[in-house]
């Protein structure tokens, strides 16, 4: 592999811009060279934390010829023409998700980017958690045979607020998806999806006409059942599990606490700390170990995954769920 390090420019330099960022310029193989934001001191803060140049007009990245990728965490609304801007100057892209919230403009971005070969990889980091994974290499090596059932619970330690949830695209769209593409991960073939949602905490989420918590079927082609469980909030911190059951067992992955340290008392026994508070601590591994991935696609020129097509099939089943929720119907899935 090539001494020379890979240079990338940041979109963002928000929440999740500054995970990237700071990921980037740790990284041994990569070079922050740019952090663009139209709210140029927000940039300028970032990079003088971790590396970079900031600059305010994306047209500056572009024209910077020596780049050889892009991350872009900029909001939802920006990604289609940040990602085919880049796809058109060969540049590889990581793009969080989603890649829009309207299907139709998705798909016509897969037309204008379809001509350039370069690496795309959508930001569904949790398919590079080492717990997560595990359970599906050996699923996938037949430890429990056949997979029969898929149980992934997500839930959130409390709601967004309220300006977020409005731009989110819905539950379904902004935080099954997630879990939606954790379902394909292990079973890439859904034919069918049955969702319902309730508000039975969060008044600012019911009057913007979004659930604030939510249960998923989904059915696999050869019968699979897929459970996901949603909410916006959790007492005892952010909630992430997955369970898969097969004809001759299962495999586990539970919540990740800092420490395994237990306190034993007259109070209590198996006392543990609590558990992460959030995706950025939680999932902190996995942004590592998908930005690895990133580099190691920019220098094989081998396709990403997740890919393209996997934020639009994620896309898909969220809208798929979120047609089900509000119809009572179960949505078929089709090619």
């Amino acid at each position: 592999m090539s001494s020379t390090k890979l240079r990338l420019a940041l979109f963002g330099s928000g929440r999740i811009g500054q995970v990237h960022a700071r990921n980037i310029a740790d990284h041994p193989e990569l070079e922050l060279v740019l952090i663009a934001d139209p709210f140029i001191d927000g940039a300028r803060a970032l990079a003088s934390r971790t590396a970079g140049r900031a600059v305010q007009d994306p047209d500056e990245v572009f024209a910077d010829s020596t780049l050889d990728g892009v991350v872009i965490a900029s909001p939802t609304p920006t990604h289609v023409d940040l990602m085919s801007t880049a796809a058109a100057h060969g540049l590889a892209v990581l793009c969080e998700k989603p890649i829009d919230l309207d299907i139709d403009t998705v798909l016509d971005c897969r037309e204008r980017i379809k001509e350039h070969a370069v690496p795309i990889m959508l930001g569904f980091n949790r398919r590079f958690d080492p717990h997560f994974a595990s359970i599906r290499t050996q699923v996938a090596a037949g430890a429990i045979g056949a997979l029969e059932q898929l149980l992934i619970t997500s839930r959130d330690p409390a709601p967004a607020p309220r300006d977020y949830i409005a731009a989110s695209g819905g539950i379904f769209r902004d935080m099954t998806i997630h879990d939606l593409d954790m379902a394909r991960f292990f079973l890439p073939n859904i034919v069918e999806v049955s969702a319902m949602g309730t508000n039975s905490f969060h008044d600012d989420t019911k009057a913007l006409g979004d659930f604030d918590a939510a249960t998923i079927i989904l059915r696999g082609r050869d019968g699979e059942i897929v459970n996901i469980t949603n909410s916006r909030h959790c007492a005892f911190g952010y909630d992430q599990r997955l369970e898969a059951f097969g004809s001759t067992g299962m495999l586990t992955a539970g919540n990740v606490a800092p420490t395994t340290v237990r306190r034993y008392g007259s109070n209590g026994t198996e006392e543990a700390p609590a558990y992460f508070p959030f995706f950025l601590e939680r999932y902190a591994q996995a942004y590592r170990a998908e930005l690895d991935a990133f580099a190691l696609s920019i220098r094989t020129g081998d396709p990403c995954s997740p890919g393209f097509d996997d934020g639009v099939a994620a896309l898909v089943l969220a809208n798929a769920a979120a047609e089900s929720a509000a119809t009572g119907k179960t949505v078929a899935i089709t090619d």
